[in-house]
């Protein structure tokens, strides 16, 4: 399985941007999909992660309100829409597949290179 996150970039406080993540080598409709984002000096945290079906969706607290996953099946991608962004929300965005529902980064097989999103106060 191969990932390809796009859609980073400059944006101002109060911004928005869409990541997209495609996938190919393999079907993405039977995976868990994840967004996760690590920070200069700091560790790869969780951001979203989506069902395969999309009937259940989880976000890391300081996003909530802000961010949405979703996912087009017939496309093989993922999205996450990030509105209201914060300097806070400054970093390498990183798109995972993974078997089954989980948070944890350990637990998804495949990844991403990243996208680099950097919001300017």
């Amino acid at each position: 399985v191969q990932l390809q996150a796009s859609g980073g970039g400059l944006v101002q406080a109060g911004g928005s941007l869409r990541l997209s993540c495609a996938t190919s080598g393999r079907t993405l409709s039977s995976y868990t999909m994840g967004w996760f984002r690590q920070a200069p000096g700091k560790e790869r945290e969780f951001v979203a992660v989506i069902t395969w079906s999309g009937s259940l969706t989880s976000l890391v607290d300081s996003v909530k309100g802000r961010f949405t996953i979703s996912r087009d099946n017939a496309k093989n991608t993922v999205y996450l829409q990030m509105n209201s962004l914060k300097p806070e929300d400054t970093a390498v965005y990183y798109c995972a597949t993974a078997r089954y529902y989980t948070r944890t980064p350990a637990e998804y097989a495949y990844w991403g290179q990243g996208t680099l999103v950097t919001v300017s106060s």
